[in-house]
């Protein structure tokens, strides 16, 4: 059974300031998406499944739906803040849904095999799919999870600070945490972090999660166990949200699960501000002047492909 992708892509884009998960950024109007979906179907991958807003589904349906000539099955999963939750436990005031984990667990209906799960608005890279397909097919279970881990100063913006999970892994390249630190940024020859302690360095080649995670099915008996209280826990909280490692830590440390870091050397790019855009942009061609993608992805000549 080839493994499922699964894109997250209900997010409202706030600091960029625009729905960027359909903005196009190759020479064609390629999303990011599309370059993400393109290594997908060459290392093997069977569907993808996009979780997005309801009120996002035209849009998404009209660019995507019969993209890709039949070489992957594409299916929509809707992310909305009422499914899975009482709505007694919803704050007043809030509008948003609930996370990535809440995203995962609103998909569980359209997902039965091993599963990656990728932000939308993410560059991830060809040697990223193949390792994570590789894994997906040979070594996930219920009891053995994974996260691509990027080295963390390629990943950085220069238009501002970022946020990354900083991953801790023991001699076996298993995961002991991820330390989410939210003001990341290089300063002259050293990357360093901001929080409440002052300004701390990083080794540049640590191991970080840009949310590229390689799932069993099994997760989502998980996450609905975590997400049914985690609504009337947090109603004082109107920001508060579900996110995936809450559920890999609970998968490690309560569940007796293992989550291997699987490195990669790929370049991560996104767009987190504006100003990222035209970087994003000239990296897509110079990978396209390597020959490491089409000048045009889904052009006449796809269906020719052998992937």
């Amino acid at each position: 059974m080839q493994p499922t992708l699964l894109i997250l892509a209900a997010g409202m884009a706030s600091r960029y300031g625009s729905m960027k998960q359909v903005e196009g950024f190759g020479p064609n109007g390629e999303t990011i998406m599309d370059y993400s979906i393109y290594d997908a179907i060459r290392a093997g991958f069977g569907k993808v499944v996009f979780i997005i807003r309801k009120e996002f589904e035209t849009n998404f349906r009209t660019q995507f739906e019969n993209r890709f000539g039949g070489k992957i099955k594409v299916e929509f999963v809707f992310q909305e803040m009422d499914l899975h939750v009482d709505p007694v436990h919803v704050p007043e005031g809030r509008t948003k849904p609930w996370g990535t984990g809440h995203a995962i667990l609103c998909a569980k209906d359209a997902i039965r095999e091993p599963f990656a799960v990728i932000n939308a608005d993410d560059f991830y890279g060809t040697d990223a799919f193949i390792k994570a397909a590789g894994f997906l097919n040979n070594d996930c279970n219920q009891k053995t999870y994974a996260i691509i881990g990027y080295q963390l100063d390629k990943t950085l913006s220069e238009n501002g600070t970022v946020s990354r999970g900083v991953c801790k892994t023991d001699a076996d390249g298993k995961l002991v945490a991820i330390n989410e630190r939210t003001k990341i940024y290089r300063d002259k020859d050293r990357v360093v972090y901001e929080d409440e302690n002052g300004i701390t360095e990083v080794p540049a080649n640590s191991p970080v999660s840009m949310n590229f995670w390689c799932l069993h099915p099994s997760i989502f008996n998980l996450a609905a166990k975590m997400f049914s209280e985690f609504p009337k826990n947090n109603m004082d909280n109107i920001k508060a949200e579900f996110f995936i490692p809450l559920l890999g830590d609970e998968f490690v440390n309560v569940e007796g699960g293992t989550i291997k870091v699987i490195p990669t050397s790929a370049q991560w790019f996104g767009v987190t501000y504006k100003e990222d855009a035209p970087v994003v942009k000239a990296s897509l061609n110079a990978l396209i002047e390597a020959r490491e993608y089409p000048n045009s992805l889904w052009g006449t000549n796809f269906l020719d492909r052998n992937f």
